[in-house]
């Protein structure tokens, strides 16, 4: 199967680097799925939005992202967040304090990290 850099970066932190299958991500303009050999692109990424990349080990990494962008070249996929976490490193009593949370960002980022371990869970 065709492989290609990638790597997926926060403000914060690199979360990783290394050579991807595919990856998907949520922009403004929907979800698009990332083959290598694909045209180059610079899109938008939705705040509370998820990335999957499936790497070239077979792995599946499921990331929520809270906005940045998608950059494809001809040889790299980088996405660049202001905020990213694991899915695996959400646990269900954050995301829960989180929903009941007063303040909209922290239930936005609830939803983001709800959906990205339903994500995480899919084959």
């Amino acid at each position: 199967m065709a492989e290609i850099a990638a790597e997926l970066v926060a403000v914060e932190r690199k979360l990783w680097e290394g050579t991807a299958t595919s990856v998907t991500a949520q922009t403004l303009e929907g979800e698009i799925g990332v083959l290598p050999g694909h045209e180059p692109f610079l899109g938008q990424l939705v705040d509370n939005g998820v990335v999957v990349i499936r790497t070239a080990d077979g792995e599946k990494l499921v990331a929520a992202v809270q906005g940045g962008f998608l950059s494809v070249s001809t040889e790299k996929i980088t996405v660049l967040a202001e905020v990213a976490k694991w899915a695996s490193e959400v646990s269900t009593a954050e995301v829960e304090a989180l929903a009941d949370s007063e303040d909209e960002k922290d239930r936005d980022l609830a939803d983001a990290e709800k959906r990205a371990l339903a994500r995480a869970q899919e084959k």
